[in-house]
């Protein structure tokens, strides 16, 4: 009984206290650069939302539509359904350069996936030209957290009765 008590005390001091969630949960953002023009579109009539943006790949057309977010080719406007992976390192590396100490090097790329020589996990959501990273830090405050809703089983059905009992 008194053991879930303590593990929601130290806990709920260490949310009070929040050491390291600046970085843990710092926003990635694919860097842009200014736009030298803006080109004129002919576009469907579907479309419900238009952005233009310029990363270091060139300028990108994020359209929105009932079918949700995708990524066209600015003179076909033929959907990009993935980039190549030359194109998520280039991305990726633009982005990571703001914080070498957090982000570091580029271990690894699967698809959409990057992972860093600091284990820092980031993804990359093509049709809306964002990033989500996530490190150990991340990581670990997640488990605090588990600790201190009482999620120690990862059964849910067990860790209700689990809270229930203590």
């Amino acid at each position: 009984m008194i053991l879930p008590f303590i593990s929601w005390a130290v806990t709920g001091g260490y949310f009070f206290i929040k050491p390291g969630y600046k970085a843990a949960y710092e926003s990635l953002n694919v860097k842009t650069y200014p736009l030298a023009l803006v080109p004129k579109l002919n576009h469907d009539k579907t479309w419900l939302e238009v952005r233009l943006m310029r990363s270091i790949l060139g300028v990108h057309l994020l359209v929105k539509s009932d079918k949700g977010w995708q990524q066209h080719d600015l003179h076909t406007l033929k959907v990009i359904d993935k980039p190549l992976k030359a194109q998520v390192e280039s991305l990726t590396l633009d982005a990571i350069a703001i914080n070498p100490h957090r982000y570091g090097k580029i271990k690894s790329i699967q698809g959409l996936d990057v992972i860093t020589d600091t284990d820092t996990r980031i993804t990359l959501n093509w049709p809306q030209m964002r990033f989500y990273q996530q490190g150990k830090d991340t990581d670990f405050i997640n488990k605090m957290y588990q600790i201190h809703y009482l999620q120690w089983t990862g059964i849910k059905a067990l860790d209700d009765v689990l809270g229930f009992l203590v």
